[in-house]
């Protein structure tokens, strides 16, 4: 095997402007983050109290010890101070990190979170909100850390949301940027060994400049090229007719991908790579490029389970579901992507659950994977796939459509479906937007007053909205439909994260992210409504963000061990639902999705479980994503690996019993005081952390106008010639990872849709 290829790196786009806030402001937000993560001294190497947070001698002696007996390749002494004495906002990346990622923000959360960096400004503001006369950026570090702890207990929740939000940006634009971050993990975006394969040349349509709209005729338009709209493009193309994808964002071939953790939130992810809930408790990622979330998902490639099947069909009145029709297309889908758990080869973590799941008693299996039949052992999929082993929707379904004469527009942005109301119905006749090209050199970071921009008019006989849960909703609204479930019904598969620590050297970025699940607390109501226990994606961003924040120390420790760490998520199949609707001033999208009592406590077994299956499989620290809680922390936890093995192997009887008498396991007392805290500290938003990487249901489907957007085969209700085919359609949350159950029902749609043009021909 070789060395790994080298990624072409991308430029990041042109600053966004930064002036929604004052000089000021910025230097409050700045002298908070840097709190966060501070320059860390020791009397016997500094006396400054007002730029670094000092730690006595012996809190400096046991974090060296643990670092020094828990880390494969720990760093030297002084390689040690340096990272501690380090200050990632004092960098001019993490710097233009910040600013990028609170750019992106709706304009009322960043009048609500500069409203109080203004208010910190002052001294009757920051007496107010600290008990310090003082405003906050002028105190010492040491000063503005003990705040940020204060906080963290305040009576006010929206004092504890903003304790949590500070740390999470903090650290996420820490680990995205930090050059120190990367040396002493041995954290790379590019997976050891890989080399990139073969991309398809996408030979996409262009336009000169012109102050009149283009004007493009086919027999189908599909906006979006994620994987219903990939999978609907391959089905009609190959029946036969003309057929044009067309797609807001921009293609990135292999030897692109994967990318840095920067750029793949600037170009692969909407908004810069979160959708935050307007309850600040619910952080999203939906996939924004060419091939959508078929990009950038994780190779999970399971099928919808009967019982889901059985609910749609009997409570949602849609019989497709448990027809033979449906499972012929989830059988289609997954055969042409070679979907397959054979070659399989588990990681750290995939390993551990399925172990500490067989340990308990509780069913685990091997999730299958949608990677030819390869082993694929990557762990960045996250950031794009550079060795085309997944079958996304640009390796596969898109290349396939091209063979049956698709063609494709990238960078063209879909204000509207346009209508022929003439003859007194809705009649869809194309779509109208925006197209903005690459530049001379094939780029896509220039400004785009620099580039070629056009109006483009789409003239089609069938129109199909595939843009996914966030922005489908979205086209159908600015084309003046006016249907009460457009935007509502949103499932978001909550999560909270559970993590822990090992001796073993984990290197967790690497190998197939989720190859192995466990179903055992899948339906905790007898109703469908339950959890799915599953590992996780372990770029830093993505995972160490979530970690909740208990002090400076505390969290450059947890870092820097980063290679020993393993994440895993409870994923909640939902029963109560949120909403997507468009920001009132900008148009892009927001969320409001409030995770229901109901169905946190669903995810919060899950995370007593997890706790459960870390424990049996010998981590060392065990945290949970519910800020407030401490982790929990085996005594032996700062052992050289050696020893605590030894000390372990000597303490057991054959029986399962300690020296005592007592059973071990999941019966200590101690874990199980933890437990009972867990549940004490719970994880009610809006403080608490929940992830959504799955959107489904703003459209969806239904028997009816009464109950939902579109109809059993796609059509949306009151027009004609307008369908939707992607994860928007699926009456409620698909409680497994939704690629497969979106593909399948693409399908059917899309076959739908061709028949229906037969006819009328």
């Amino acid at each position: 095997m070789g060395l790994p290829e080298q990624v072409e790196k991308l430029e990041l786009p042109a600053m966004p402007a930064s002036d929604f806030w004052t000089e000021t402001q910025w230097t409050v937000l700045f002298s908070l983050l840097e709190a966060v993560l501070p320059s860390i001294s020791r009397p016997a190497t500094s006396s400054d109290d007002t730029n670094h947070v000092r730690v006595s001698e012996a809190e400096y002696a046991q974090a060296l010890q643990l670092i020094q007996n828990t880390m494969k390749n720990p760093p030297s002494e002084e390689k040690f101070q340096e990272y501690l004495a380090h200050c990632p906002s004092k960098e001019p990346k993490f710097v233009e990190s910040v600013k990028r990622t609170l750019a992106a923000l709706p304009g009322a959360a960043q009048r609500t979170l500069g409203g109080a960096m203004g208010t910190l400004a002052t001294r009757t503001g920051t007496l107010f909100l600290t008990g310090y006369w003082t405003p906050v950026h002028l105190q010492p570090v040491s000063v503005r850390e003990k705040m940020l702890q204060g906080w963290q207990t305040s009576r006010v929740p929206t004092i504890r949301v903003l304790s949590k939000s500070l740390s999470l940006l903090a650290q996420k634009c820490a680990v995205q940027t930090s050059p120190l971050f990367r040396e002493l993990t041995d954290y790379t975006d590019m997976p050891d060994f890989q080399t990139h394969g073969e991309g398809f040349d996408f030979k996409f349509m262009q336009f000169e400049s012109s102050g009149s709209p283009a004007v493009v005729e086919t027999d189908v338009v599909i906006v979006g090229s994620g994987c219903g709209g990939a999978v609907a493009a391959k089905v009609l193309a190959e029946a036969g007719h003309k057929v044009l994808v067309v797609d807001k964002s921009y293609y990135f071939p292999p030897s692109q991908l994967p990318m840095s953790q920067d750029a793949g939130c600037q170009y692969l992810y909407e908004n810069g790579g979160f959708i935050t809930s307007d309850d600040n408790c619910l952080n999203m990622v939906a996939g924004s490029c060419w091939g959508g979330g078929g990009t950038v998902n994780w190779s999970v490639s399971l099928q919808t389970q009967g019982f889901v099947r059985k609910e749609w069909s009997e409570q949602r009145g849609l019989p497709f579901f448990t027809s033979p029709q449906f499972q012929n297309s989830l059988d289609k889908v997954c055969d042409f992507m070679g979907v397959s758990a054979d070659k399989v080869r588990h990681n750290h973590r995939n390993k551990v659950l399925l172990d500490g799941s067989r340990k308990l008693g509780w069913h685990a299996a091997t999730a299958p994977q949608n990677t030819g039949g390869t082993e694929h052992y990557c762990g960045q999929c996250h950031l794009g796939c550079g060795s085309t082993e997944k079958q996304g929707p640009t390796v596969s379904w898109l290349p396939a459509a091209a063979g049956s004469g698709a063609k494709f527009i990238e960078g063209f942005e879909v204000e509207k479906v346009t209508f022929d109301e003439s003859t007194g119905s809705k009649r869809a006749t194309g779509v109208v937007g925006k197209w903005v090209s690459r530049d001379a050199n094939g780029k896509v970071s220039t400004p785009v007053e620099e580039r070629t921009t056009r109006q483009v008019v789409v003239k089609a006989k069938k129109v199909i909205v595939s843009s996914g849960s966030v922005s489908t909703p979205l086209v159908l609204l600015r084309s003046g439909l006016t249907n009460r479930h457009i935007g509502n019904n949103l499932y978001v598969h909550p999560c909270n994260f559970v993590g822990g620590y090992w001796k073993e050297d984990a290197k967790p970025w690497e190998g197939g992210i989720i190859t192995s699940y466990c179903t055992t607390f899948e339906d905790l109501d007898k109703a469908g409504h339950g959890v799915k226990l599953e590992p996780t994606c372990m770029i830093p961003y993505a995972i160490l963000t979530g970690m909740p924040w208990q002090n400076g120390l505390a969290a450059k420790l947890a870092q820097l061990r980063f290679r020993h760490f393993g994440a895993f998520i409870s994923l909640t199949r939902d029963r109560d639902t949120g909403r997507v609707y468009p920001d009132p001033i900008t148009g892009r999208p927001r969320v409001d999705y409030v995770v229901s009592d109901f169905d946190r406590a669903n995810t919060l077994e899950g995370v007593i479980a997890l706790a459960k299956i870390c424990y049996v499989e010998g981590a060392s620290e065990i945290h949970a994503s519910l800020p407030g809680l401490k982790p929990f922390v085996k005594e032996d936890h700062a052992e050289p690996p050696e020893k605590s093995m030894a000390d372990l192997s000597s303490s057991q009887h054959e029986n399962g019993l300690d020296h005592d008498g007592t059973l071990d396991g999941v019966n200590d007392p101690a874990f199980n005081a933890w437990l009972a805290e867990v549940r004490k500290v719970g994880n009610a938003p809006p403080v608490a952390i929940f992830s959504s990487a799955h959107q489904m249901g703003t459209c969806r489907m239904a028997p009816n106008e009464d109950e939902g957007v579109v109809g059993p085969k796609g059509h949306v209700w009151g027009t004609e010639n307008l369908f939707v085919a992607d994860a928007s359609v699926f009456p409620s949350a698909s409680g497994v990872n939704p690629m497969i159950t979106n593909m399948a029902i693409a399908d059917w749609i899309a076959g739908a849709v061709s028949k229906e043009m037969k006819t009328e021909a």
